[in-house]
């Protein structure tokens, strides 16, 4: 850490070279900027700069190295672990970077590094044009593609990463690297899973792929339902063409129109099945589940991005959350699953989550750095709450989803649904022989370990 006093010169140098905001703890507004979706994270960063350009991002990363100061990197500040703030650290916001550019005939898009899921996918939705995000609209592109990228369009399109073709980044050492299979392709592997640990990706560049129809499914059954709509969900998805999507999910029923106000805020057990295509296809898969007694019934076509918006979950609530990637679905593992529901915390936001993978994923390349894409399901416990009081039963509750499921499990996790489970859970969602590789271009770009606050790796 360097001197007050230059560090004082330093802060001021940077209020005036930057075009966004500077804010230190004193500054009005910082706590607003230091707020992230998960309110279980509270860190206060030395200096937060909010950039509004590339120009902007290499002046921060080189104040930042001048004050030997450690860098968060923020895009949509979704990250469970809190990975967007470190304390002590210069924050490099890029929530201001947030321009999508469509390039219809190329089926590309170009997204700077603060872009959230709904500024890609409203863009791309006036072009009948795709391509896989998040499960949520509020997730930030940056952060969700370099950590691999899983949704519903990935049994179709592939994960994020697959559809990668180029990331610009500002290194540890405050250069713009362009990224390509063609230029630096050893440091485009890396991105390809790697995260953040490698420097600020202030854009990328996604293959587009067509989307003229989208549909969804989403019914609600009695709890005691769930071994039975589990299996039937299992058998439509393991017969489906990748078109279908979705997952079965236990959730606290909400205040919402469709649900009988008998039911708010109790338990219920819930197929999704979404459809890259018509209502009339999705209806032909759906027809089992639909012949089960269900308690609401939403079948619908609907534009993507209006789907992405349709499970968001609320800022500002506690978050944990853990997966187990799993080599098959067997009835005592839906047996187990099931009945663990029980135990879930309602009512809550909390989701209990089971859904398939397969298809384009298993299909992607075999020597990305996410060695989860052979798995054909996967549980995903899903803990949200608002009382601190309830942080242990909420925690204990995703940890024994995990001890049930870990008999099935692959070993290889995606990263992106954890947080902080230590230098273990970092290796099974990146790869033992990835991780040395990974080590070595992490030793290239960031030899200091400047980019920590992250699923992280060391350099070799």
């Amino acid at each position: 850490m360097a001197p007050l006093s230059k560090a004082g010169a330093a802060l001021t140098a940077l209020r005036e070279d930057l075009s966004g905001a500077v804010l230190a703890p004193d500054d009005p507004g910082y706590d607003e900027a230091r707020t992230v979706f998960n309110a279980m994270v509270d860190r206060r960063p030395a200096v937060i700069a909010q950039c509004e350009s590339e120009s902007d991002v290499v002046t921060a990363v080189r104040f930042a190295r001048r004050l030997d100061l450690p860098i968060a990197v923020r895009g949509g500040g979704h990250s469970v672990a809190g990975t967007a703030l470190g304390d002590g650290a210069l924050v490099v916001d890029l929530r201001r970077m947030n321009e999508v550019t469509v390039h219809p005939g190329a089926k590309a898009v170009r997204v700077s590094g603060g872009a959230l899921m709904s500024d890609l996918d409203r863009a791309c939705a006036p072009h009948n044009l795709a391509t896989t995000g998040g499960r949520v609209s509020t997730t930030g592109v940056g952060g969700f593609v370099l950590g691999g990228g899983s949704g519903w369009l990935d049994r179709k399109f592939g994960l994020a990463v697959d559809n990668l073709l180029g990331v610009d980044v500002v290194t540890a050492d405050g250069e713009i690297v362009s990224a390509t299979a063609e230029d630096e392709p050893e440091l485009f592997w890396a991105l390809h899973g790697g995260g953040g640990n490698f420097g600020v990706a202030t854009s990328l560049t996604l293959r587009l792929h067509e989307l003229p129809a989208m549909s969804v499914a989403m019914l609600m059954y009695a709890p005691e339902r769930g071994p039975e709509v589990t299996r039937l969900y299992r058998e439509i998805i393991e017969a489906a063409p990748p078109e279908a999507s979705g997952g079965v999910i236990h959730l606290t029923a909400p205040p919402e129109p469709f649900v009988p106000p008998h039911l708010v805020g109790t338990m219920l057990c819930a197929a999704l099945l979404t459809y890259a295509g018509s209502e009339d296809a999705m209806r032909a898969l759906l027809a089992p589940l639909l012949a089960v007694p269900h308690e609401v019934e939403i079948v619908t076509a609907i534009p993507y991005a209006d789907l992405q918006c349709m499970i968001d979950d609320p800022p500002g609530m506690r978050n944990y959350w853990s997966a187990e990637y799993l080599t098959g679905l067997p009835d005592e593992l839906v047996d187990l699953y099931c009945a663990r529901a029980a135990s879930m915390p309602v009512p809550t936001g909390t989701q209990h989550i089971l859904f398939p993978l397969g298809g384009a994923i298993a299909r992607g390349p075999a020597d990305f750095p996410v060695p989860y894409r052979d798995a054909a399901w996967a549980v995903h416990p899903f803990a949200v709450w608002e009382d601190p009081a309830d942080d242990e039963r909420c925690r204990r509750w995703v940890k024994d989803v995990r001890a049930d499921a870990r008999p099935w499990s692959t070993g290889a996790v995606y990263l992106n649904f954890l947080g902080d489970e230590g230098e273990d859970r970092v290796a099974a969602g990146l790869g033992e022989d990835n991780l040395r590789r990974l080590a070595s271009v992490k030793r290239r770009f960031d030899p200091d370990n400047v980019f920590r606050f992250n699923h992280n790796i060391k350099p070799a």
